[in-house]
């Protein structure tokens, strides 16, 4: 049966008006007014807004790490992302060296079969660069429409991968039409500062936080962007967390690098402090990058106005307190690594951003769907409510008003590092393609029903102004 979703106000991330919209054969098929309601089903939006289903450009869902597993897999994962307006979330395949890249595909391809409730794509991690890797960049990229590789720069001993990795992967992205992605901190510096602390007996959470200062997040943004700059290639830089990261995107930006950056809420409203929690309680804030001192958040929100940070990410990595998180009790090193965020994404990016003045409503749906969907390849078809897009809608309410609780949360683990914060603003219904996933607040999806997407190539979806702009600033 069509739908017509009724009395609403639509947003997008350039407009702000009043219309109805058509929903069929999971296609936006009309907007307008004065639609044939004989055969369709009615959704009531008054008082509410229509969004573009929120697209989450980094989670690790069912992801090996540090000796055990994320908590959430495919199935809560996307669940819960649901709940927080999320329609589709793009996820990382761990590679392993010496292996066939299209073996990491098949394993997340296996971890996501008949889970999903939502639509979902992946990246793929570059831990290694030879004639081996360079030759099957292409068809991973045409079988699977995986058009976005992540190098680590971190992690030493694990994942980071070197400077001569990280430079010829931003080449053959630049021949091949990818985008090469970057978690930017100087492992090497770490693991001295690291082996430092614990020769010291500084073991507890903090010192997760004061082993990783912002300096190596900074250094690494900026070296990572110089490289881009020679390679005349394109880089996005995940979970930007301090002031150093945003100086070093917005130079590379001005000199017309197409250098783009990423947040997430954990680093908008919580701060290092947060680590220094009794009874251990500072273990469920160990992630990577780590908090920041407070004043770094002012910093992130005028970045996300300003357009030098253009996409919210959630990072989500859960893990549960008992159990997981414990297993670094006598040692930070061993606390893994992430946090249970999916869910919260949306909401707080409005409830903070939105309702506090801090980002316009546009900028909102720009910043949590638009501007990923071009990046990644998905727009028009995501990212947008417009005609022959996807039906991937949320209905929001801006006057709800909820406490962010693990009691209420969707997601696996817990605890929820947002604990007892007051949200305005959060989703009623949300479709996928067309069908309910969310419907007044409840779980009505079926298992599966998530479909992959494979993506279109870097720059083939972002629009001729954001090139000009770039291009202007170059010269």
């Amino acid at each position: 049966m069509n739908k017509i979703i009724q009395n609403g106000t639509i947003v997008t991330a350039t407009d702000t008006y009043k219309a109805d919209v058509l929903l069929q054969n999971g296609k936006i098929s009309a907007i307008g007014k004065g639609f044939d309601t004989s055969n369709a089903e009615i959704i009531d939006a008054k008082g509410k807004y229509i969004f573009p289903g929120g697209i989450d450009p980094h989670t690790h869902l069912e992801m090996p790490f540090g000796g055990t597993v994320s908590k959430d897999d495919f199935e809560s994962g996307t669940i819960a992302a649901a709940f927080g307006g999320t329609t589709t979330l793009i996820d990382f395949c761990l590679t392993n060296k010496g292996e066939p890249l299209q073996n990491a595909i098949d394993t997340w391809h296996a971890k996501s079969k008949d889970k999903a409730v939502i639509d979902y794509s992946f990246h793929l991690m570059i831990g290694e660069i030879n004639q081996d890797v360079l030759s099957q960049l292409p068809e991973v990229m045409d079988k699977e429409g995986i058009t976005s590789f992540k190098v680590f720069m971190a992690y030493k001993n694990v994942f980071q991968a070197d400077d001569e990795t990280l430079f010829r992967t931003l080449i053959a992205a630049k021949e091949l039409g990818a985008l090469v992605m970057v978690h930017a901190e100087n492992g090497d510096v770490i693991e001295y500062l690291t082996e430092k602390a614990l020769e010291e007996g500084k073991t507890e959470p903090i010192y997760h936080a004061l082993t990783r200062p912002p300096e190596l997040e900074g250094e690494a943004t900026g070296r990572a962007a110089k490289l881009t700059g020679l390679a005349d290639s394109q880089l996005y830089v995940v979970h930007v967390s301090c002031s150093d990261a945003v100086e070093q995107i917005s130079a590379a930006r001005s000199k017309g690098l197409n250098v783009w950056g990423e947040t997430c809420p954990q680093y908008l409203v919580l701060d290092q402090t947060y680590l220094e929690r009794p009874n251990f309680e500072g273990a469920k804030y160990v992630w990577s990058p780590p908090l920041r001192e407070k004043w770094h958040q002012d910093v992130l929100w005028n970045a996300l106005k300003s357009g030098q940070l253009q996409t919210l990410g959630s990072d989500q990595c859960s893990f549960d307190f008992q159990g997981q998180k414990d297993l670094g009790k006598d040692d930070f090193t061993k606390i893994p690594n992430g946090g249970p965020i999916v869910e919260d994404r949306v909401s707080i990016l409005f409830s903070e951003g939105v309702e506090k003045g801090r980002i316009s409503l546009n900028q909102f749906v720009d910043i949590m769907s638009t501007r990923s969907a071009k990046l990644f390849g998905l727009y028009p078809q995501k990212g947008t409510i417009a005609v022959g897009s996807d039906a991937d809608v949320v209905i929001f309410d801006p006057n709800a008003e909820r406490v962010i609780s693990a009691e209420t949360h969707h997601m696996a683990a817990d605890y929820n590092p947002f604990e007892g914060m007051k949200i305005k603003g959060e989703p009623v219904s949300v479709l996928s393609r067309g069908e309910y996933v969310i419907k007044d607040k409840q779980f009505v999806g079926k298992l599966g029903t998530g479909k992959y997407i494979k993506r279109a190539k870097y720059g083939e979806l972002i629009s001729s102004e954001e090139s000009e702009a770039l291009q202007s600033s170059k010269s």
